[in-house]
């Protein structure tokens, strides 16, 4: 019997741009339609370059034309820069399908600045455990130390973690310009899921509705001047993702990751991710670098050694910095307390201030 599980696993033989993993994994399917062997299919490809929708497109009609009971196939593809309106091609597959390639809007002419906010700068992982959103908030905090003006806003709506790596209970209140003031702490202006929700009460909502509240938090939060608005992403090249991209216009993301090479192949992806939406990347920081004793100092690389200088070299983009695997990294974060403002001489904390001033060259506090 043709379904849907049929025709996903059909085109899980497709390889998505870059050709490192499946149109169906990378969730490019947005809609499958089936109707007496007739299948539509809805794909978002988010490339500007039409040599990489054509090559997807052609696979795409070749499996599905092979797939047993299929009679007629129709691609429609979505995305930045489609081509032109009414181009459609003619195959032959049982009685004769047809493919069309049809307009859609450019999701990326939505963009617009937030008024106020000089730099938004994406923090973001190809998997989770890198200890992204220890990185995010602890380079926020380094950025403020070194005197710019910080927002950090928790985008991970399924597993929200700033106000518990912060230790704040606060709740956002009405806004006097915009809907939302965000809470603030020590300077810094906060937003998250997670001042809304009960800690123990798990978030079950669809794309949509994701995608929705991190506009929601973009668009509609008091925010005021900011040097940096640092974004906290949830791990993988999803919704969140898009609807960042798509929103606002990033001055960059940064990707986290460790040496070891599976963390190593995600953060490829989300690279390459960033890349295929015209988003610029900042570099890269390695977490979890290596193991320093607290008792006799030696050094024990844990997970391997040099990923990010291996991945800066493959992808020419710039190593940030190596923070090292320490446990009170952890504790602190547990307590409430990050590991900048709880150990300012710290060598982790040095290593973060050391990230900062690197973005800071690029671009100073203040500056536009």
């Amino acid at each position: 019997m043709l379904d849907e599980s049929t025709i996903m696993e059909a085109l899980r033989r497709v390889k998505d741009v870059g050709g490192t993993n499946d149109i169906v994994s990378n969730d490019r399917v947005q809609d499958v339609e089936i109707r007496d062997g007739k299948v539509k299919i809805t794909l978002f490809l988010a490339t500007r370059h039409r040599d990489d929708k054509d090559r997807i497109e052609d696979a795409c009609f070749d499996v599905l034309a092979k797939t047993k009971g299929v009679k007629d196939v129709q691609i429609v593809i979505t995305g930045p820069q489609v081509v032109p309106a009414g181009e459609t091609h003619e195959h032959a597959a049982g009685q004769g399908s047809a493919r069309t390639t049809a307009p859609a809007p450019n999701p990326f002419d939505s963009q617009a600045p937030i008024p106020g906010v000089k730099h938004i700068i994406a923090v973001a992982s190809g998997k989770g455990g890198v200890g992204k959103s220890t990185i995010c908030v602890n380079l926020a905090l380094a950025l403020q130390k070194r005197g710019a003006r910080v927002g950090l806003l928790d985008a991970d709506i399924y597993g929200p973690s700033l106000h518990i790596l912060l230790g704040v209970r606060g709740s956002p209140t009405p806004g006097t310009v915009k809907e939302i003031a965000p809470v603030e702490q020590d300077g810094l202006k906060l937003m998250s899921l997670g001042f809304l929700t009960d800690e123990d009460t798990p978030v079950i909502w669809r794309g949509p509705i994701v995608m929705g509240v991190v506009k929601k938090f973009l668009q509609d939060v008091e925010w005021g001047e900011l040097d940096f608005l640092m974004i906290d992403l949830p791990p993988g090249t999803g919704d969140a993702q898009l609807t960042l991209v798509q929103t606002v216009p990033l001055t960059g993301a940064i990707i986290v990751t460790t040496p070891s090479r599976l963390a190593l192949v995600d953060a490829e992806k989300g690279l390459r991710m960033f890349k295929e939406v015209n988003a610029p990347v900042l570099g890269i920081i390695e977490n979890m670098s290596t193991f320093i004793c607290p008792h006799c100092g030696g050094k024990t690389d844990i997970f391997d050694s040099d990923g990010g200088k291996k991945i800066s070299a493959k992808t020419s983009v710039a190593l940030l910095g190596q923070i090292p695997l320490d446990p009170k990294v952890r504790a602190d974060g547990d307590r409430g307390v990050p590991i900048v403002k709880a150990d300012v001489d710290s060598p982790i904390t040095k290593a973060f201030l050391e990230v900062a001033d690197r973005i800071l060259e690029r671009y100073p506090a203040g500056a536009k």
